[in-house]
């Protein structure tokens, strides 16, 4: 009996860890779903920063959309198009998930053209809040790959959600995304 749980323990937390294994990330689009304009140039720069220091071609979707654009418009057969010309296959999209510790990765996924249609409504910081978790959705060639959950601990202004947004995503990028 006690191995049957060993066994059952172990199956449980490969399938956890699944969720992010063999990414193996070459090229990305950076698409921040943000409400806010300035969180999503600070979202999409800083992860583009990080995955191109981590040897992974990295472009902003700020570099294809015009100012104001919906990212939903990224989704247009003319775009992914465009987006394939320039070396590009896979696109993660992040966003906040919540200001809370308790999240796990979302069980349902939809396509591509419906996660990019979905509304986000967190800013990156809230005063009350502590803690922000960030969810990453990654699509290749249209199709889901994985998803993963970054959370930023003890926070306490806006600058401090970033410094930890760089410093758990760069770990986070080097042993589970590459």
């Amino acid at each position: 009996m006690k191995y049957f749980f060993i066994l059952i323990f172990s199956v449980f937390c490969s399938v956890l860890n699944a969720q992010t294994k063999n990414l193996d990330l070459t090229n990305v689009l950076v698409v921040g779903q943000l409400d806010k304009a300035d969180d999503r140039y600070s979202i999409e720069v800083a992860l583009t920063e990080l995955l191109s220091n981590n040897g992974i071609k990295a472009l902003p979707s700020m570099n294809i959309l015009k100012v104001g654009n919906d990212p939903q418009i990224l989704a247009s057969d003319s775009i992914k198009k465009l987006v394939k010309e320039k070396g590009f296959d896979t696109y993660v999209l992040v966003s906040v998930r919540g200001f809370d510790k308790k999240f796990k990765p979302a069980k349902n996924h939809g396509t591509l053209t419906e996660v990019l249609a979905e509304g986000h409504l967190f800013p990156i910081y809230r005063d009350e809040a502590v803690s922000v978790s960030f969810e990453f959705f990654f699509y290749r060639n249209g199709e889901f790959i994985g998803t993963d959950i970054v959370k930023c601990g003890n926070i306490s202004s806006r600058d401090t959600v970033m410094k930890r947004f760089r410093k758990k995503l760069n770990k986070r990028i080097s042993k589970h995304w590459k």
